[in-house]
């Protein structure tokens, strides 16, 4: 079982291992949220220093950051996908 608070993908290791789908599938979904956690934390920092007018503090970045934040966008919209699916299964994300 996977720590709700993990933050790091090798935490998710043995789940993407199990021979069991369901337990694959909660793989799949921490590995994605932690990807989409991470992605949404840099955007806001780009966002923010962009706001405040910061631009020796904006990240660096080789996209767009439109393009950034539609990566985010669709993340967002597979993690709810991977939600209502879970909730279908009765898998306990």
């Amino acid at each position: 079982m996977i720590n709700k608070c993990a933050t790091e993908l090798k935490d998710t290791s043995a789940l993407m291992e199990s021979a069991d789908y369901r337990e694959r599938f909660k793989a799949e979904y921490y590995q994605t949220k932690i990807r989409y956690e991470k992605l949404k934390n840099f955007n806001t920092r780009i966002e923010a220093a962009l706001a405040c007018g910061k631009e020796e503090d904006v990240p660096k970045h080789d996209c767009p950051l439109e393009v950034l934040m539609h990566q985010q966008h669709i993340m967002g919209e597979y993690l709810h996908i991977l939600e209502v699916r879970a909730q279908i299964e009765n898998i306990k994300l």
